[in-house]
């Protein structure tokens, strides 16, 4: 969730990620910061690469997460979440990574550690998720696969 009001207050976006507004927002940003602007051996031009990067990162991460995205992943994820199952999963601070068998990884922010703590003492591990967690936390597909997890 950190994450994420860092990624929105970077862009000033308010509440709903607007694709058009993220994407101009964006290519400002790149101007302002991008490091052929500064002369080699500057200082700033060493925090524009930083900058630079941070921009790029939030930019993707942000596109990953707003609505555009989700609704035209929609029915690839529905896919996944229904039919294949949990493969493997890992939990830091509020961010639960699920790893499915089909090789698909997302990430759900604002996992509690005692949601995380009921799904691994679930019966049933997809039943759990199917209920408490992939209809009532943000998500967004991660770039991982299977095989780096593994």
């Amino acid at each position: 969730m950190k994450r994420i009001s860092e990624y929105k207050k970077l862009f000033e976006v308010e509440k709903e990620i607007d694709l058009k507004l993220l994407k101009k927002s964006y290519r400002n940003l790149v101007k302002e910061w991008h490091p052929d602007k500064f002369q080699d051996g500057d200082a700033a031009q060493e925090e524009a690469e930083i900058q630079s990067r941070r921009i790029i990162d939030g930019y993707h991460f942000l596109v990953s997460m707003a609505p555009e995205t989700k609704k035209q992943n929609l029915a690839a994820y529905t896919e996944t979440i229904t039919s294949s199952p949990i493969e493997d999963y890992q939990h830091k601070g509020l961010l639960l990574e699920i790893t499915f068998t089909d090789g698909t990884t997302y990430e759900y922010f604002g996992v509690t550690k005692s949601v995380y703590i009921k799904m691994v003492n679930a019966a049933n591990l997809n039943r759990f998720a199917k209920r408490s967690i992939y209809p009532k936390y943000t998500y967004r597909k991660s770039k991982r696969t299977l095989q780096e997890t593994s």
